[in-house]
């Protein structure tokens, strides 16, 4: 029987993790952050009154087992002087679905059929919710958009309404053999599915081990100078009872050229792994040349990334 790995996360970080980690006999379940409210699924949200359904479009394709072709077709993004300008087909689908099911969740498990999706994938609410930061200076920043462009540093972050999860994710959590907190954005895609008192219950209550595929970078105003360790005093900070028990994070060398090119263009640093700071947590960490250069891009290796996890959940 395949182990059960429960992903947390959103945006492009789940989606490039889920890419590398379909391609091992696991039984893969993703539950995807909505709050997302910036281009397409932010005028999409607003008219149809529907949680954010790009992330979920992004987590779809990278599980989907179809033609390269489809995955192009989802992806697609308009450019005219209409009203389509900026929206993609899959959000629009994803829109479409959602009217004709009625909810966004089995919206998705239609589209799963057409897309041959090697896993599941949740929303973490079906309702419209939105993501409030709170920053260091006590101003408050409404919207997901308005809070990644903004770059002072983040304190904490909730949601203006109160939301409830799709009783699927609660389940899965609850039934996984491991729960891994995705790379990505930490104040915006994978803390936003721990800032929900009922998913972090689950937590608490699941036998399954922890694992957080840490950053290899870091974000202006959400994670600048974090190391590895101060990455994961920030989500045991939302775990509340549970703590991550295994973290994998890059130990490999950048070439300094594009360390310089992210720092100038992006203000984004390599995240520091703080060796010596490890001996202080109760945790394992898997450390490992996990980058490689595409397009002149820091990405992970996501092969060798679904490898560890792989490994880890087979010798639990």
């Amino acid at each position: 029987m395949k182990k059960k790995i429960v992903v947390l996360g959103g945006g492009t970080g789940l989606s490039y993790l889920l890419s590398g980690l379909k391609q091992y006999p696991v039984d893969i379940t993703a539950i995807v952050s909505v709050c997302d409210d910036g281009k397409s699924t932010g005028i999409l949200r607003e008219e149809f009154n529907i949680p954010a359904v790009g992330d979920v479009r992004k987590v779809l394709v990278s599980l989907s087992e179809t033609e390269p072709l489809v995955e192009k077709l989802f992806n697609y993004r308009f450019h005219t002087t209409s009203d389509l300008n900026g929206h993609t087909v899959g959000n629009l689908l994803l829109t479409a679905v959602q009217e004709i099911t009625g909810n966004l969740s089995e919206g998705i498990e239609a589209l799963s059929k057409v897309l041959n999706l090697k896993g599941k994938v949740l929303p973490l609410t079906e309702d419209n919710v939105t993501l409030m930061g709170e920053m260091y200076d006590g101003n408050i920043v409404c919207g997901e958009h308005n809070i990644t462009v903004d770059k002072r540093k983040i304190k904490r972050v909730f949601y203006k309404e109160k939301p409830t999860p799709t009783v699927e994710a609660i389940k899965a959590i609850k039934h996984a053999d491991l729960i891994v907190l995705s790379m990505g954005s930490l104040f915006t895609s994978i803390i936003p599915n721990l800032i929900c008192d009922e998913i972090v219950d689950a937590i608490a209550s699941s036998k399954a081990k922890i694992m957080y595929v840490c950053n290899a970078l870091t974000q202006p105003g959400e994670t600048d100078n974090f190391t590895v360790t101060d990455h994961v005093n920030m989500l045991n900070k939302y775990l509340k009872k549970r703590k991550i028990d295994v973290v994998i994070a890059n130990n490999g060398n950048i070439d300094q050229k594009l360390i310089d090119k992210y720092e100038t263009l992006e203000q984004k640093d390599p995240v520091v792994y703080d060796y010596y700071n490890f001996n202080k947590y109760n945790m394992r960490v898997i450390g490992d040349d996990l980058i490689v250069v595409s397009n002149n891009m820091l990405r992970h290796n996501t092969l060798k990334l679904g490898f560890h996890i792989f490994f880890y959940v087979m010798n639990i």
